[in-house]
């Protein structure tokens, strides 16, 4: 049974728009002890980042509340609650009502550091806070079309967060930033030619540097490390395409955050990439069981690909009935989602549907699903595919 790697990243969070590079740099530095050496904060900016990892925002939230009020001078409290912010954004991202009160945190977060280097030019710790900030504010512009505004903050990000690193150099949770910056700065121009304007503006970057610094992040980094894992997984699974290191770093991700929807898409992806189908249906029935229980964080772009990914299991099983019911289900949520024309999941669940009409001898259904697929924009081989059973029913090959 054959997989489809990359049927499911057109949704929130595609690497690409990483041209901000820093987005996710500087997301986990900041607790070190030579900035807040207490350990009680240190231990409660833990529990945060687990918190929010889980979707467990209410209990992120608390753990940060209690370091602002602990050291409210401090950028740390006010820019954790700003990640805690970003998981919620990313948790239902068709939802942009909550951007603006994002903003506000992070523009809170500038405003302190800014006050800090007009002290110290090289205080570490501001210099950390505000390219973190800088960089999670240009991700989500670049998320939502903004493609001047991320790219401006780009630019002002990437110098100070150079800074920082030639301050700090041996910072294991520095590299993360380092790592993404030279991975994604030669790599996104290539899959994304909109944005090759903005980087003439910034340094080329070197994709084997940037692996090689988010594996020493992932492994060494204090903070750092489920985010560089993160980041890994999707450099591994979109362009290195070497599944198996992006199976095992999922694998961890999944089990060591099982209440984070996006973690546990990219197992069941990696599973279907390395062609364990077994795997990969025990993950996405799992995932259709948060979505019908409602999960935090699990919506209906996740119910969408788990149906697919079902459906597709069960088909390749023999069992049609079930599996038309998955793919029906997939074709109704894409409906319902995609606002730019049809998807890869639309165009890929009306073939299915059309074929499984054929094996049920519904040639008039079955044909009318194949013109559906051509008035879609081509995926993979679904036109071409479409157009052949459009010629000669499918027939189940023998096995």
């Amino acid at each position: 049974m054959s997989g489809t790697s990359s049927i499911g990243l057109a949704r929130r969070k595609v690497p690409g728009w990483m041209i901000v590079l820093m987005s996710s740099s500087l997301l986990f530095v900041e607790g070190n002890a030579q900035w807040l050496a207490d350990s009680s904060i240190d231990n409660r900016i833990q529990r945060g980042i687990k918190h929010i990892y889980n979707l467990e925002f209410y209990d992120a939230d608390k753990q940060f509340d209690e370091v602002i009020r602990m050291r409210p001078e401090h950028p740390a409290g006010p820019f954790f609650k700003a990640m805690t912010q970003w998981w919620r954004i990313l948790s239902n991202f068709d939802d942009e009502s909550q951007d603006s009160h994002f903003y506000d945190m992070l523009e809170e977060v500038i405003d302190m550091c800014d006050k800090m280097l007009e002290k110290n030019p090289d205080d570490v710790t501001a210099l950390f806070f505000e390219g973190g900030s800088l960089g999670f504010r240009g991700r989500l512009r670049a998320n939502r079309g903004n493609w001047f505004g991320a790219a401006r903050d780009a630019i002002a990000a990437l110098p100070i967060v150079q800074k920082a690193y030639e301050l700090d150099p041996k910072n294991n949770d520095i590299l993360l930033g380092m790592g993404i910056y030279n991975y994604y700065a030669e790599i996104i121009p290539v899959e994304y030619p909109i944005v090759k304007p903005f980087m003439v503006f910034l340094p080329s970057g070197n994709r084997k540097k940037g692996i090689e610094q988010l594996r020493s992040a992932a492994k060494h980094a204090k903070y750092a490390r489920t985010e560089a894992s993160y980041f890994l997984v999707q450099n591994y699974f979109l362009y290195e395409k070497d599944y198996q290191s992006a199976l095992l770093l999922a694998k961890q991700l999944n089990e060591d955050f099982p209440g984070n929807p996006d973690f546990h898409r990219y197992l069941g992806r990696c599973f279907v990439s390395v062609g364990n189908w077994e795997e990969a249906f025990r993950v996405f029935s799992h995932v259709l069981d948060r979505v019908t229980r409602g999960a935090v964080g699990y919506d209906d772009h996740d119910g969408r690909e788990a149906y697919y990914y079902v459906g597709k299991y069960l088909f390749a099983k023999s069992n049609d009935a079930d599996a038309l019911v998955n793919f029906q289900k997939c074709d109704e949520l894409s409906d319902k989602i995609d606002k730019d024309g049809a998807s890869g999941f639309a165009s890929m669940a009306n073939l299915h549907i059309g074929m499984i009409y054929d094996l049920q001898s519904k040639r008039g259904e079955a044909r009318s699903r194949y013109r559906e697929v051509l008035g879609m924009k081509a995926f993979e081989n679904t036109h071409a595919e479409a157009r052949k059973y459009l010629q000669q029913p499918y027939r189940r090959p023998f096995k």
